[in-house]
């Protein structure tokens, strides 16, 4: 299922609004970045694991690439959320930053 950024964003909102209400959670600056750092040290725990180079705790591959992946559907929401947060237009970021090479010459 293919869906725009803005989509994303909307939806992984929605559940961050829920996970805050629900735990009590305020939402500022600083656990917009940390949550975001939280999720990439996870993603990188899974990275190592895959890779020969974490404790296994008895998990399968499968589950530990289920892991993995799971870990980076987190650091991909939590990016969505700090650039809504910090009213940063990621479609218009990557079409200066990356898709820009598409225009340059060789």
């Amino acid at each position: 299922m293919s869906r725009t950024l803005e989509e994303l964003t909307g939806l992984v909102a929605k559940i961050s609004d829920l996970y805050a209400e629900r735990m009590n959670v305020e939402r500022n600056d600083d656990w917009f970045i940390l949550k975001l750092q939280e999720e990439l040290g996870e993603l990188t725990a899974e990275h190592l694991r895959l890779s020969g180079r974490g404790r296994l705790k008895g998990m399968s591959e499968d589950e530990i690439k289920q892991k993995r992946d799971d870990e980076a559907a987190d650091v991909l929401a939590m990016m969505l959320l700090y650039a809504r947060h910090n009213g940063i237009d990621l479609d218009a970021a990557l079409d200066r930053k990356w898709f820009a090479y598409f225009n340059r010459p060789d």
